[in-house]
């Protein structure tokens, strides 16, 4: 058990910096270990939080395969017992969807899910209402995307990650600031997106510098929906083309997508 919590804990930091493919290769061969050694609450637990970070490796437009593996790591979790793993993986995988701007529906519904398990501030209630939000936004329910915003910084504000956490199981408060960020680029809410831009600047790791690019396709979003869609898509490839091949993310991609469909 000892060595699959230390597993889980080096996923959550390697999330953060390596690629996409390189974690899906990593995790499949550990998925098969973890599948002949599930044994009791707690190792559930770990299929849970592995199985979210598994379906993060394939791009939310996949429906097909995101939602079934959501869907088993909603289950082992119910199966652990636990409820802040409940609520956690629910949560994750709602903000995962409403972020990329897939499966909304299904995003909802999780959220729906994870907020109705416990009414406890937590990080998984956090992750559900920001990603109730982004599919409000998407959905074109600009005051309920808002209100949800806010209540998210007020649920995050219980619940904050110390700022030198750097694990996909963390939310520090730069990266409240990218969910804020990109929530409020698709509002139009030009100034508080810029205010949330520089908050997650200031306080982002040098180490991450996947997330700088969020930062920037965020804001080659804002050109496009001002009207300046040549720009704003020029400003969002130029800046993922910056960052190497291998930090680069599924989502960054589907970001860029949106950009260029804005």
């Amino acid at each position: 058990m000892d060595d699959w919590q230390g597993r889980l804990h080096v996923y959550g930091q390697d999330y953060m910096s390596s690629g996409a493919e390189e974690i899906q290769r990593r995790l499949a061969a550990d998925m098969v270990v973890l599948q002949q050694q599930i044994e009791g609450p707690r190792m559930w637990e770990v299929a849970a939080r592995l199985s979210v970070l598994f379906a993060k490796t394939f791009p939310g437009s996949d429906a097909a395969r995101t939602t079934t593996w959501y869907g088993m790591a909603a289950t082992a979790a119910d199966r652990s017992g636990d409820r802040d793993t409940r609520v956690w993986v629910r949560g994750r995988a709602a903000i995962a969807l409403g972020y990329e701007g897939a499966s909304l529906a299904i995003a909802e519904r999780l959220a729906d899910q994870a907020l109705a398990i416990d009414s406890r501030p937590s990080l998984g209630r956090l992750n559900a209402v920001m990603g109730k939000a982004h599919a409000a936004a998407l959905r074109g329910d600009r005051r309920a995307a808002l209100q949800l915003n806010d209540d998210g910084w007020r649920v995050f504000e219980r619940v904050a990650s110390p700022a030198n956490a750097q694990s996909d199981y963390a939310v520090p408060e730069w990266r409240m600031n990218v969910f804020s960020s990109l929530l409020l680029a698709r509002l139009g809410e030009e100034k508080r997106a810029e205010h949330a831009q520089e908050q997650a600047r200031a306080l982002l790791p040098a180490a991450l510098p996947r997330f700088a690019t969020h930062l920037e396709l965020h804001r080659g979003l804002m050109l496009a929906q001002a009207g300046d869609r040549t720009g704003g898509v020029a400003y969002a490839r130029a800046a993922l083309d910056a960052l190497p091949a291998d930090k680069q993310s599924l989502t960054l991609r589907l970001l860029l997508a949106e950009v260029e469909a804005a």
